[in-house]
C-alpha cells in the first residue's frame, strides 16, 4: 500500500503565523479618545502639532488616513502619547474636513495640483517696493488662487522707505484688497511704523498665510510680526535681483495681539491649472451674479468682443470700469498658460 494512505490533515505544514481561522476586517478602531490640534510644522513625515489645551507635540501619521496628505492649518484628532514630553510620538488618526485650502500646481499644465496650507481665513501676498522690483504677474496669480481658495486678501509691500507703492495701490485696491506699506528702518522700527500697526490689526484674530518671492523681505517681515519667530534673513543677489531661499519650510506662528500667521517658503512659480475663471469670480459677488443672469455659458469674461456682458454692467460707473478691468487682468493672466 502506499504511503499517501497513512497521510491526513495532521500531517499538512502550516506556517506560523498565516494560521488561525479569525477573518480580516476592514473595520477601524473609532478613537473615541482622540484629542484635538493643529498641525504647525511638517518636516520629513513628522509633525509638529499642537493641541487643543496648547500642548506641543511630535506626531505621524497613522495608518488610517491612507495616502490622505497633511499641511500645516489641517485640524487634526490624535491618539497615542500625546504629554508632549521629549522623544514621545503621537499618531495622527483623522483629518477634519477643510474649511479653505490654498492650491497651486507647478505649472498651468500640470493636472497635479499641491496644497500649501488648509483653513486659512486670508492671504498676505508679499511684494517688495523695489529691491527686488514687484512682479504684478506673480502678485496676480498668487490672488487668483486666494479668491479661488476663498480667502479674503491683502497686499504687504515691503521696503516702502525706499520708494512708492502708488502703482500698486491703482492696480489692486480697485479689487478689494487692502494694501499696506511696511518698513523696518524706518525711525522707531516696527513698533513706531503706521504699516505695522495697520498690517497687526489686519492680522487679529484671523489665519493669514504669507506667500512671496525670496528677497522681498518675508522673513524680516515675520520675525518683526513674532518676535520670537527667529525665521532666518537672507540677501538679494544684485545681479539677478533675485533673494536665496532662508524659509525651507511653512510653519504656523501664533502673533502675540492674537491670530496666526502661516509663513511659507519662497516661490517662484504659482501654477493656476486647477483654478475655474467661474469659480475665481464668486470672490466678487456683484460681479458674479450679473454675469450669471446675463453672459453666455462658457463665457471668458475677457472681453465685449468675446461675447462677454460684463462691459454692459460697468458701463457709466468709472468705480465698476476699473474694477471690471482688473479683474480681467486676472482672467487673463490665469488663462495666458504661464507659471509666473
Amino acid at each position: 500500500m502506499s504511503n499517501w494512505a497513512h497521510y491526513d490533515e495532521s500531517d499538512a505544514r502550516v506556517r506560523p503565523g498565516r494560521g488561525g481561522s479569525r477573518p480580516r476586517t476592514k473595520r477601524r478602531p473609532s478613537h473615541e479618545d482622540a484629542i484635538p490640534g493643529v498641525v504647525h510644522a511638517v518636516d520629513r513625515g513628522r509633525y509638529t502639532v499642537v493641541t487643543s489645551t496648547g500642548t506641543q507635540l511630535n506626531a505621524v501619521k497613522a495608518r488610517e488616513l491612507g495616502r490622505r496628505g497633511l499641511v500645516v492649518g489641517d485640524e487634526v484628532h490624535l491618539v497615542g502619547d500625546t504629554s508632549g514630553n521629549t522623544d514621545t510620538l503621537a499618531r495622527i488618526v483623522r483629518r477634519s474636513q477643510r474649511r479653505s485650502a490654498l492650491r497651486r500646481t507647478a505649472d498651468d499644465t500640470d493636472p497635479t495640483e499641491r496644497v500649501v496650507v488648509a483653513n486659512a481665513d486670508q492671504l498676505a501676498i508679499v511684494a517688495a517696493v523695489t529691491d527686488p522690483e514687484p512682479n504684478p504677474r506673480m502678485i496676480d496669480r498668487a490672488l487668483v488662487a486666494g479668491f479661488d481658495a476663498g480667502l479674503a486678501a491683502v497686499l504687504v509691500v515691503t521696503k516702502a522707505d525706499l520708494a512708492s507703492a502708488d502703482a500698486l495701490r491703482s492696480l489692486y485696491e480697485p479689487l478689494g484688497v487692502s494694501v499696506i506699506e511696511v518698513s523696518v528702518k524706518r525711525r522707531g522700527g516696527p513698533d513706531e511704523d503706521p504699516g505695522f500697526r495697520a498690517l497687526r490689526e489686519q492680522l487679529q484674530g484671523v489665519s493669514t498665510v504669507f506667500v512671496g518671492p525670496s528677497g522681498v523681505g518675508k522673513s524680516t517681515l515675520v520675525n518683526a510680526l513674532v518676535p520670537d519667530a527667529a525665521r532666518a534673513v537672507g540677501h538679494v543677489n544684485a545681479v539677478t535681483g533675485r533673494g536665496r531661499h532662508t524659509s525651507t519650510s511653512s510653519v504656523m506662528l501664533a502673533v502675540p495681539q492674537g491670530g496666526w500667521i502661516i509663513d511659507t517658503p519662497g516661490v517662484r512659480s504659482f501654477g493656476l491649472a486647477h483654478v475655474d475663471p467661474e469659480h475665481m469670480l464668486h470672490a466678487f459677488p456683484d460681479v458674479a451674479d450679473y454675469q450669471e443672469e446675463h453672459c453666455p455659458r462658457g463665457c471668458l469674461h475677457l472681453s465685449a468682443a468675446d461675447g462677454c456682458e460684463l462691459d454692459a454692467w460697468a458701463r457709466g460707473s468709472h468705480q465698476r470700469e476699473v474694477k471690471l478691468d482688473s479683474i480681467r487682468r486676472l482672467l487673463a493672466s490665469r488663462l495666458a498658460g504661464e507659471a509666473y
